[in-house]
């Protein structure tokens, strides 16, 4: 007789109820887990077992209610907490680790569950909690292939799953890389949109344009990416010297409009040494230089 298909998904347990840990519980719940959930405040839970949850009393039961357990918590301080709450229980569970830290607190983790009988897999999630169990949404995971694909289906309930190799630090440092990216890119914008408004351009106005100048940037990094992984810094196209101008011109902008001008300074102090090192006549892309050499 097949198994119905309800009785066939894996129960789960999340610990760690922020807007994340709520998005993902709730993602399980709508698709028919059987879920336990725990949070330092209990009271956190109240929507998720309204609707089926069942409420552990402690990390420890919370961890010992099912094979797998996924954590949203805030950082590796709070992870390793609920890790030495729950030692004696964690022999044959597979912990997937979605919290925030560096590669190698990562494998710090993976390497204390290893030595108490646990798995683990480290996760980077992409979408912020909104997206979670909607199309289109993926996750970064690093860790040993075998527990990936034995939980891969349970896994994509809450967004699809890019596997990057089984480094427990890996799907960590594509996720670090991200929030690189992500955070200097929203500091530009609001940063942009502070001088806008100073000078009577609300932001609403100001959108379109920001939006045009950032759907631009997929087309430099297809374009520099290649130059930057072959070495090539030649100012054929850009120079770093005229980038300094610019940047300077943006800095004295701010400070004329009555904002504060240390972002453009920071960039421009990272720009002025590249061109002090001899890079002048280079391609933007020779900074990347001073970012390596620390």
């Amino acid at each position: 007789m097949s198994v119905p298909q309800q009785e066939s998904r894996k129960p789960v347990t999340v610990i760690g109820l922020g807007p994340m840990g709520q998005a993902m519980a709730g993602a399980y719940l709508d698709a028919g887990h059987a879920v336990t959930v725990w949070n330092r405040t209990a009271a956190r839970a109240a929507g998720l077992v309204a609707r089926g949850a069942v409420l552990a009393p402690s990390a420890e039961a919370a961890v010992a209610a099912n094979e797998l357990v996924v954590l949203s918590l805030t950082d590796y301080d709070a992870v390793f907490a609920v890790l030495s709450a729950a030692e004696g229980v964690l022999a044959g569970k597979v912990v997937v680790n979605l919290s925030s830290d560096t590669p190698e607190r990562a494998r710090e983790a993976a390497r204390r569950l290893a030595a108490l009988g646990a798995g683990h897999l480290t996760g980077g999630v992409q979408v912020p909690p909104s997206g979670i169990g909607k199309e289109g949404s993926f996750t970064f995971y690093s860790g040993p292939v075998g527990l990936f694909r034995r939980h891969r289906a349970t896994l994509e309930v809450m967004t699809g799953a890019d596997y990057r190799g089984d480094d427990p630090g890996l799907a960590q440092l594509y996720y670090q890389l991200q929030m690189d990216l992500f955070w200097t890119s929203m500091a530009g914008y609001l940063h942009a949109t502070a001088v806008a408004e100073a000078n009577g351009i609300p932001a609403d106005e100001f959108l379109p344009h920001a939006a045009s100048t950032a759907a631009s940037i997929p087309g430099f990094l297809a374009f520099y990416a290649p130059r930057i992984a072959a070495g090539h810094h030649a100012g054929d196209v850009d120079r770093l010297a005229m980038g300094l101008a610019s940047v300077e011109h943006v800095r004295h902008t701010a400070a004329a409009s009555g904002v504060d001008d240390a972002l453009p300074a920071l960039v421009a102090d990272v720009f002025r040494r590249g061109v002090a090192a001899g890079h002048g006549a280079s391609s933007v892309t020779s900074v990347i230089s001073q970012f390596r050499d620390v």
